[in-house]
């Protein structure tokens, strides 16, 4: 056997590598998938429209999600997540001074793109309601997680009731927002972030309301 011939055997044997994943392509399917979702709504949104605008195939997307519904759910969480990732966590010594630091004031533009989102959120969930637990995890959780180490701070501090329902209590403020937004399609703005703190969350853990600002 000559040299060539060995390389050559060497080189057939060897194990075919598939294509790594790329998470830069993974991230740009996601911005696309939230950019088409805005654009059209859940009913208008298709594979091909969100891999046209990714700049990858169709079967791209589909190695990595296996129905629209999947796709929408990893995106919305996925944009979720940026926005919560952007926030510097406050310590202002008073929970009602860190729940209100923790506002932060979206433009004009990225308020009706995510009202956008949500109502094709929504959509989704009209069609497919097994995905509710799903939906759930992406757009409440994350902030109530958020809101559990706040009050945890707050009552470590004796601001609160060591006794208090953090479990209840996190998930107010997240579980309204996404109402607002996914049932009755409205924005989310400062004014209504202030009510929910001083009407329903301080007087739930036992705090005076505190003054508008």
């Amino acid at each position: 056997m000559t040299q060539l011939d060995a390389s050559q055997n060497i080189t057939d044997d060897a194990p075919k590598l598939g294509r790594r994943r790329d998470p830069a392509k993974d991230q740009q399917i996601l911005d696309a998938a939230v950019e088409v979702l805005a654009e059209t709504g859940f009913d208008g949104m298709t594979i091909d429209m969100v891999a046209a605008r990714a700049g990858a195939g169709k079967a791209t997307v589909y190695r990595r999600w296996a129905s629209k519904n999947e796709l929408v759910l990893d995106a919305v969480a996925c944009l979720k997540k940026s926005d919560l990732d952007a926030l510097q966590i406050p310590d202002t010594g008073t929970l009602r001074g860190d729940l209100v630091a923790m506002i932060r004031p979206p433009t004009i533009d990225d308020a009706e793109r995510k009202l956008k989102v949500m109502a094709g959120l929504a959509s989704m969930l009209s069609s497919a309601p097994e995905l509710a637990d799903a939906a759930n995890e992406a757009i409440v959780e994350p902030r109530a997680r958020i809101n559990r180490m706040l009050l945890n701070r707050a009552i470590d501090r004796g601001e609160i009731a060591a006794d208090i329902d953090i479990q209840l209590v996190s998930s107010i403020s997240p579980s309204m927002v996404a109402y607002r937004s996914l049932i009755q399609r409205r924005p989310v703005d400062r004014d209504f972030l202030i009510s929910v703190i001083d009407g329903v969350i301080l007087p739930a853990v036992g705090l005076p309301r505190g003054s508008s600002n």
